[in-house]
């Protein structure tokens, strides 16, 4: 992926070593990670991720190295890229694209949806509008979960991304307001397409970007496609022995492949209603 010398984002907030209220225990690694992802795979509750790992002292201010600088660069132009392309097409419907700010953060947060550890992973707040990302993710997502490169980290930022989207179209509120009212197997389906859908406008981002910048290289989209097999509901349940699709609340591995190209390739972010579709 050619993302170099590309236009970085004004809406970057780098905390990283600053103000997240503690640092990750030793040994977190793949333990924390994966039981972090799977918590929120199973319950779709962010604030409780808290739990995923254990709090130590709030850590001073850190220097950062010339590959997370470099890191924190790519994140700016991919954010940069994701506010190009919805801002045109909220504009070809008639809309006013609102762009989401992305906040760089090391070990724990704070935001207007409550404390999360890394162990999450990147998350949305639609509370205060902002996407969470601790950079330590992406070396988790490599090793640990078997999806290297730089596109399958632009797919992450993308998708999350997505979520801010549907909370300016209102669909985020719609599956709120609904999910109180059905049963929790109900629910999970809910939340399964809305995350589909997520996908889907990581995809509709993909192509847009690639027509404007052309930047992807042989086997970038590929990447793309890896990271979302790799952090299928059925791939992460899989890794603790025991499957169970009645709990799925993100998609299986095979959906979020599915719908992701179904953005690619269609560029029409219309053909991502999950919610309507006759198979997910």
């Amino acid at each position: 992926m050619r993302w170099q010398g590309g236009r970085q984002s004004s809406n970057l907030e780098d905390g990283r070593g600053r103000g997240g209220g503690g640092g990750m225990a030793a040994g977190g690694g793949i333990g924390a990670l994966v039981l972090g992802l799977l918590y929120y795979a199973l319950t779709g509750d962010s604030s409780g991720l808290q739990q995923a790992a254990t709090p130590q002292a709030e850590p001073a201010p850190t220097q950062t190295t010339a590959q997370q600088d470099s890191m924190s660069q790519f994140v700016s132009v991919v954010l940069a890229s994701t506010e190009d392309v919805w801002r045109g097409l909220f504009q070809q419907s008639g809309e006013t694209y609102e762009e989401p700010k992305l906040r760089l953060f090391t070990g724990r947060v704070q935001s207007a949806c409550g404390g999360a550890s890394a162990a999450v992973g990147p998350f949305y707040c639609p509370a205060d509008k902002r996407v969470y990302i601790d950079l330590s993710f992406y070396e988790q997502l490599r090793r640990d979960l078997g999806a290297p490169g730089d596109f399958a980290q632009a797919y992450v930022i993308a998708h999350e991304v997505g979520h801010h989207v549907q909370t300016l179209r209102g669909i985020s509120q719609q599956v709120n307001a609904a999910s109180q009212r059905v049963s929790e197997e109900e629910a999970n389906q809910l939340s399964v397409m809305q995350e589909l859908q997520a996908d889907c406008y990581a995809g509709v981002w993909g192509h847009h970007s690639q027509q404007q910048r052309k930047w992807l290289e042989t086997g970038d989209v590929e990447e793309a496609l890896g990271a979302a097999t790799a952090i299928g509901d059925d791939a992460l349940q899989g890794r603790q022995g025991d499957v169970r699709p009645e709990t799925f609340t993100h998609g299986s591995s095979a959906q979020r492949v599915r719908w992701f190209r179904q953005g690619f390739e269609s560029g029409d972010d219309r053909s991502c209603d999950t919610f309507k579709a006759e198979r997910l």
